[in-house]
């Protein structure tokens, strides 16, 4: 079978196509003839050697945890993550045939295509987690609202009756944002962007870095602050003397319980059943062949990526 591997830690140019025995499955596990395979930015950071003291992965490894394909006729999604010393590890999705516990398999609804149910199986649960942690809010700023994530908490947001101020960089991606209905769309490459945005009650920070501070200066006082993406490279900290002079309330996906088995299920199970009703949709900018995965990790790197990468084999 086909598979791409983290030969070291380092740059894109670390990710090589590979030919390799296909899986045997053992009791209880099924084979997955892999459509297509999802992408996200932490698969980026573990390849670059991020994150080692949370998720201990070593090369060579196949990176990667989300597929969708056929398993006896049936579409179905899943995670391949691997738990190495009591830490699940995103490993073992790029690959055109991945072996899973018969258990993780997750029947794709037939309003969705394999691509629309690969890209909610990691963004979903994320949406749910965000929007049952930040209550009923009146007027939220998503930064970094084009991404994966991003563009499904804007649609819901805005469902809902939220004045949705979504902020991304860029013409494709702001475009983008207009088409899915939000209030006000607000472009971050200009280094004034903040002053062109009013206060808000909440804060949704996918972006982390030197953005998503100056997201939180945007948080009106007794406000809210979430941090739930590091695509600035790491997660926004600001600083808690002034979120408690302020009184505003941080946090982020690190401070949420963790899942049980069951309820993970319960979530990943959740988005696609709403996405099939048309609640919202993901949005999928742009597909690979698996071999060229490195050019996903590149356009990843450089900003360039719309919505969800995937790999297809």
């Amino acid at each position: 079978m086909d598979v791409v591997q983290v030969e070291r830690f380092g740059g894109p140019e670390v990710l090589r196509a590979a030919t390799v025995a296909d899986p045997s499955p053992g009791a209880g596990e099924a084979v997955i003839e892999v459509t297509a395979s999802d992408v996200m930015f932490l698969d980026t950071l573990l390849r670059a050697g991020w994150g080692e003291d949370f998720f201990p992965v070593r090369p060579p490894y196949v990176p990667g945890s989300g597929v969708v394909g056929l398993v006896d006729g049936r579409r179905v999604v899943a995670d391949t993550k691997q738990d190495v010393g009591g830490s699940e590890i995103p490993v073992g999705g790029y690959t055109s045939r991945a072996v899973v516990a018969e258990s993780e398999l997750i029947p794709v609804p037939a309003a969705l295509t394999d691509q629309q149910a690969v890209a909610l199986l990691h963004d979903g649960p994320t949406l749910q987690s965000l929007l049952s942690d930040v209550g009923a809010p009146r007027r939220v700023l998503v930064a970094a609202a084009a991404g994966g994530a991003g563009v499904l908490l804007v649609q819901e947001l805005a469902a809902r009756g939220v004045h949705v101020v979504a902020a991304a960089r860029g013409e494709a991606k702001t475009s983008l944002l207009r088409s899915l209905g939000v209030a006000e769309v607000v472009d971050y490459g200009s280094s004034s962007w903040t002053s062109r945005v009013a206060p808000v009650d909440t804060v949704l920070d996918g972006a982390g870095g030197a953005l998503g501070r100056a997201a939180f200066e945007l948080v009106a006082d007794g406000g809210r602050f979430v941090s739930y993406g590091t695509a600035g490279g790491e997660f926004a900290a600001p600083d808690p003397a002034v979120a408690a002079r302020r009184g505003v309330t941080v946090g982020g996906l690190t401070d949420l319980p963790r899942l049980t088995r069951a309820r993970r299920r319960a979530l990943v199970e959740r988005s696609p059943a709403e996405a099939a009703e048309g609640r919202y949709r993901p949005v999928i900018g742009q597909t690979f062949p698996l071999a060229r995965a490195a050019q996903a990790h590149a356009a990843i790197a450089a900003r360039e990526a719309v919505g969800k990468t995937l790999l297809v084999p």
